[in-house]
């Protein structure tokens, strides 16, 4: 069974957490299933950028993402080349290394 090792963040897991995972099951609703409040907006349905997150490692063993994602995390913060939205990144195999971005969006446009 995989693994998702989900790096600290300062509010959803403070000291990180590892999850086990089942293959075929999201990255999103696999931190939702442990009690990490990750945000998603769009209830999952990949028309926000709420749920990026960025794969530290593992990156290559999920599938591509379509071009509906691509064009989603071009508006997301922080958005970095292993970037993912966490609602569309099918866990395979291999375990993950993930870090949730300290912002997402709407947290900033609320900032401002």
């Amino acid at each position: 069974m995989p693994q998702i090792i989900i790096l600290p963040h300062d509010e959803l897991c403070p000291d990180g957490v590892v999850i086990e995972a089942e293959a075929g099951e999201t990255v999103c609703d696999a931190a939702l299933r442990e009690g990490i409040e990750i945000e998603h907006a769009c209830e999952k349905s990949c028309a926000c950028t709420t749920c990026h997150v960025i794969v530290r490692e593992g990156f290559n063993s999920l599938e591509e993402s379509d071009e509906l994602e691509d064009d989603m995390l071009d508006k997301a913060w922080g958005l970095e080349p292993e970037s993912r939205l966490s609602c569309q990144a099918v866990v395979a195999e291999s375990d993950l290394v993930v870090e949730i971005p300290k912002y997402t969006i709407n947290q900033v446009s609320e900032r401002h």
